[in-house]
Parts: structure tokens; C-alpha cells; sequence
């Protein structure tokens, strides 16, 4: 899956937006599958309400607060007609949310869960908070990523192969894409992953698989996935550190840990290898529920390398091939698992099932060659 590890793709492009920008697209994630955003129009320099408080050349990035507000647009309906359509269905406590706060610094993000029924996730028409790179609306956040504060871009967004029909109160031409605009009134200062020291990346990477477990649970598997991947394409960019570590030992890692990172909480090497290869086996479980087998196979190949003794990524790497009709490594896999948990009756009955499928091949490849000689 994901660019960003395997299913949920990136921008086709990591530049950001000019205001003479190209028409520019890329993919992202909702919690009912991949949709394609494209930009309709330049970014341009938007109207920033009273209270706006960050420098206009101030770019957002990982941890930034960002004080954004989306709007769709509809077909026969100016942008503003459209924002009165949906703030008439606020609740009057909604309303009063418009309104920005004086000073974002001092603000908290904006609550709300995320919806199987929406591709936008935030609020519509409201002034929102957003924590940039949590991952709470991928859409929004890709496009708030690329803006400078005080810009406003205009978007389309369709969905991607057999993504399931969203729902919203007004729906669009039939076969044309959603068009909405995103508004970044303002944000605060984050930090570039080459800017941040191994013990902050080391907290993202837990909030990402603590986030991951949560929408899983709820549901949520496109961003269970998307969790996933974040972390680790944030553990790929500290790989060098526990490779290091792992030389030097570890009562000399953990005295350098101390030393370049103060009171920090950083993980042994032993923990860091059992971490990815748990989000390795979390992103095979999240692809094959989506129907991804290859992709499965490879994340849950990969678990088992950093850890042959976890017994639940050797199931999903069986699950995985025998959705790609790959028998025989099903069949080591399964026979792994048994050496880890000899009564295991999932691995015995896939066993089982496997025997039985090429059992059934067998008989019809037979027949097949019998007409061809009789």
C-alpha cells in the first residue's frame, strides 16, 4: 500500500505550490479508500481574518498547529452560496467556532472523529485546528502541507479504482469530481524530519501505531494503514542510528541515547526491531481485510525477517499467499507458525485446506491431460 510505505500514496510531487503554480495531483487516503486530488487552480493569496497571527511566508510542517477552513463547492453555486448552504446546518455552539481565536499558539486541535462517510473529514465551513502529520484528514492536510499561511487553494477530488460512493448532502454532477477549496488562515512553526532529534521522531512513530490501533478497531482500515505507514516512514529515517547502536552495543548506545537526546525516552535495539516488525504485520493484516494480497505478502515477508518468532505475521504471510495461490510458501508459512505454536488450530487448518486445494488440482489437472491422450 501507500507511497509512504506501501498503500497510501504521497503528492506525485514534494515541491510546494507557487502562485504560478502547474496544474498539480496526487493521492490520498480516506477512510473509505484512495482518491485522487488535483488542483484546479494557482494558489492564491487569501483574505486572513481578524486574528490571523502567523507570518504569511511562514510554511507548515510536522507538529505545526494550522488553523484551516474547507469548503466544497456545488455545482450552479458560487463559493460563498456554497459556505451558507453548509453553515446553515450548524448547530449555533458550531457557529460560534467561525470565529478564529487571537493567538493559535495558545490553541488545542480541533476534536472530532473521523467519519467512514467523508473524504474531507473536517467540519465544513468552520475554522478548524489540525495538528499537521497526524493524519486525521489526509486530504486537507496534503493540500495544507504545500501553503503558505493566509493561502487558499481550489481542488477536485474523485475517487480511485472501486472506491465505495460517499455520501454528502449535495452531491455533484454525476462523474464529476467533489470541488472544494482549502483556506490556511494561519499556523505555527513545526519541524522537517531532518530537523527533529531521534527521541522526537521516536514519539511520532508510538502515536502513529497507537492511532493505528484505534481506527482499526473502529473500522477504519484505509487509515489504520495510512497509521502504519507514517511510522514507519519515520522509523526509515532512524534506522542509521540502531544500526550504529547495534555495533557499538548497548550500555554504549543507551549512554549516547542520553547524551544527544537529555531525558528523552529511546527504545533498545531489540525494541525498535519488534516495532517495525509489528507495524509491518499490522499493514499485512489492514491489506489483506482491503483485498491486497501482493501487497500483504510483502509487508508480512517483511515482519518475519526482523522477527521469525512473530507467530502472527507467519499467519497473515500463509493468509497472504494463499490469496495469490502461492501453495507452497502458504505451506512453509503455516508449518512456521506450527514450530512457533504446535497446537495452533489456524495454522492446522490451513494446512489442512491447502492439501485439500492441490489435492483438487491435481485430480483436474489429471483429467485435463486423460482427454488430451484418450
Amino acid at each position: 500500500m501507500d507511497g509512504r510505505t506501501d498503500h497510501t500514496v504521497r503528492p506525485l510531487t514534494d515541491c510546494r505550490f507557487s502562485a504560478d503554480a502547474d496544474d498539480t495531483s496526487w493521492v490520498s487516503v480516506c477512510p473509505r479508500g484512495l482518491w485522487k486530488v488535483q488542483q484546479k487552480s494557482s494558489v492564491r493569496q487569501a483574505a486572513c481574518p481578524s486574528g490571523g497571527d502567523a507570518s504569511p511566508t511562514l510554511w507548515p510542517s510536522l507538529g505545526s498547529l494550522c488553523r484551516v477552513r474547507v469548503c466544497l463547492e456545488f455545482a450552479g453555486e458560487k463559493h460563498e452560496s456554497a459556505r451558507e448552504h453548509q453553515t446553515e446546518r450548524l448547530t449555533p455552539s458550531e457557529k460560534g467556532r467561525d470565529r478564529p481565536v487571537d493567538d493559535i499558539t495558545k490553541a488545542m486541535p480541533t476534536a472530532f472523529p473521523r467519519c467512514l462517510e467523508s473524504v474531507l473529514q473536517v467540519p465544513l465551513g468552520n475554522w478548524t485546528v489540525l495538528r499537521l502529520g497526524e493524519g486525521q484528514c489526509d486530504v486537507t492536510e496534503s493540500c495544507v502541507e504545500r501553503m503558505r499561511a493566509g493561502e487558499k487553494c481550489e481542488i477536485l477530488i474523485s475517487p480511485i479504482g472501486n472506491a465505495p460512493e460517499v455520501p454528502i448532502s449535495h452531491p455533484p454532477v454525476e462523474n464529476e469530481p467533489l470541488q472544494a477549496t482549502v483556506e490556511l488562515q494561519t499556523c505555527t512553526p513545526g519541524k522537517e524530519s531532518w530537523e527533529m532529534s531521534t527521541g522526537e521522531k521516536w514519539e511520532w512513530v508510538k502515536s502513529h501505531k497507537e492511532r493505528g490501533g484505534v481506527r482499526f478497531r473502529g473500522g477504519d482500515l484505509w487509515g489504520a494503514a495510512d497509521s502504519y505507514s507514517r511510522a514507519l516512514k519515520l522509523l526509515i529515517t532512524i534506522q542509521r542510528h540502531f544500526k550504529e547502536a547495534s555495533v557499538k552495543g548497548q550500555e554504549e548506545e543507551q549512554r549516547d541515547w542520553n547524551a544527544g537526546d537529555g531525558a528523552q525516552s529511546l527504545p533498545s535495539v531489540a525494541e525498535y526491531k519488534t516495532t517495525k516488525a509489528e507495524l509491518h504485520s499490522n499493514l499485512s493484516l489492514c491489506q489483506l481485510k482491503l483485498n491486497l494480497p501482493e501487497r500483504a505478502r510483502n509487508s508480512a515477508a517483511r515482519a518475519t525477517e526482523l522477527d521469525p518468532a512473530g507467530a502472527k505475521a507467519w499467519y497473515r504471510l500463509g493468509q497472504a499467499c494463499q490469496m495469490v495461490n502461492d501453495l507452497e510458501e502458504a505451506r512453509q508459512a503455516f508449518r512456521k507458525l506450527l514450530e512457533l505454536q504446535p497446537d495452533s488450530p489456524a495454522a492446522l487448518k490451513a494446512l489442512k485446506n491447502i492439501a485439500s486445494r492441490e489435492k483438487e488440482t491435481n485430480t483436474q489437472l489429471g483429467l485435463r491431460l486423460s482427454k488430451m491422450f484418450s
